[in-house]
């Protein structure tokens, strides 16, 4: 992904983590928090392609593990898919000129289900505003999975982007209620209604829940409040579980070799985040003694998803568990790589062993003290993989 270079911006997209309106599309009608996180989801699946495909697809049954609930309740889909699509997007803002910019959009085009596959698409001009790193904050989804309140979410959604300037800036209250899916709402008009059923709850479920500790202010026109803002900083006890956009990684040699290769930008920051750089730098030591790879870029992601080259000891050639590897492996590889780093953080939120999280990330899909669970799982993501394959 190419991003706008700093010294061309003008007006308020300088200060974007400052200004109110620079990352604000605001979102009509109240989203419920199942399909909040629907929306981040299927954001995040369509991501790398965003601006270059017309339409994006991802197997019914992930999704629905991914947002966590039913996989088998598709009418609860379907409503949600529905209610995104009725939804309106409303972004007012300065584009890469400083001219104003306002538009509007549904927030999903269309949206399919057929096969087991969900199909949906984006208007291309909201596209182009989802897809720029100034307006879009990537959302954790083993976070977002913690959260039980929708207000809560989207509070922490809007805070969390601001996270490296330690604040949001000041909101007035008409903005901070277009924010939170409240505006047109007359009982939320009275600050003393809204602060006791939707900020005091939110901001303590943010505080308890994710990576971030926020402290509301408010400013007051004599005794009324006018604006608030909200102070932030990382929770040191859930710190672990942030996602980082890589950023720092671009200035380290093993991103330089990444990128001479020819691992995009966004793909080579997610690899050294998820793998951090000595497993990638390895692997790229192991890729580079390989002779007759027709793709060294393919063959390297192989090498990081399956742990190629590493010390473990193989299923006996033709056993049942090593053609059910097989097929799980083969089922991992076909997915994105967006899909592939989803998959992991999706598998490892559920590990509660110290080891066995620590050898998964470690050997990834071919952890040993997790191979009854990694074959349980793709199972789910994939019922019917194992088909025709013989009991051990």
């Amino acid at each position: 992904m190419t991003e706008i270079p700093r010294e061309r911006l003008t007006g308020s997209l300088r200060r974007a983590a400052v200004k109110k309106h620079v990352a604000a599309i605001h979102v009509s009608g109240k989203l419920s928090l199942l399909q909040r996180k629907l929306s981040n989801v299927l954001l995040l699946n369509a991501y790398d392609t965003l601006t270059t495909q017309r339409s994006h697809q991802i197997d019914a049954g992930t999704l629905c593990l991914m947002i966590g609930y039913n996989s088998n309740d598709m009418a609860t889909l379907k409503q949600s898919l529905k209610g995104l699509a009725e939804t309106v997007a409303e972004w007012d803002m300065l584009d890469a000129s400083g001219r104003p910019e306002w538009g509007v959009s549904s927030l999903l085009s269309y949206a399919t289900l057929k096969g087991g596959v969900c199909e949906y698409a984006y208007s291309p001009a909201l596209a182009e505003k989802l897809h720029d790193p100034k307006v879009f904050a990537l959302i954790n989804l083993n976070i977002q999975r913690r959260f039980t309140s929708g207000h809560a979410l989207a509070l922490y959604e809007n805070c969390y982007r601001f996270i490296r300037t330690g604040s949001t800036g000041w909101w007035s209250m008409e903005i901070f209620r277009r924010l939170m899916g409240l505006d047109g709402s007359s009982y939320y008009e009275s600050f003393k209604h809204l602060n006791a059923k939707v900020i005091k709850p939110a901001v303590a479920e943010v505080n308890k829940t994710s990576n971030i500790v926020i402290t509301p202010e408010t400013r007051k026109r004599g005794r009324a409040v006018t604006d608030i803002r909200f102070l932030i900083k990382e929770n040191p006890q859930l710190a672990i579980l942030d996602l980082d956009d890589g950023t720092a990684a671009r200035h380290g040699p093993v991103y330089a070799r990444l990128r001479e290769l020819g691992v995009s930008d966004r793909l080579a920051r997610q690899w050294l985040t998820t793998h951090g750089e000595d497993q990638v730098s390895a692997k790229l030591e192991y890729v580079a003694g390989r002779k007759n790879v027709s793709s060294m870029v393919g063959y390297l992601s192989a090498a990081l998803s399956g742990d190629f080259g590493a010390p473990r000891e193989a299923p006996p050639p033709g056993s049942a568990r090593a053609q059910r590897l097989g097929r799980m492996q083969a089922a991992a590889q076909a997915r994105t790589p967006t899909q592939r780093d989803a998959d992991k953080r999706l598998f490892a939120s559920r590990i509660e062993d110290a080891a066995a999280r620590a050898d998964f990330e470690r050997f990834g899909w071919m952890s040993a003290l997790n191979a009854r669970a990694i074959l349980t799982f793709w199972e789910e993501m994939d019922p019917g993989i194992y088909d025709g394959i013989a009991a051990d």
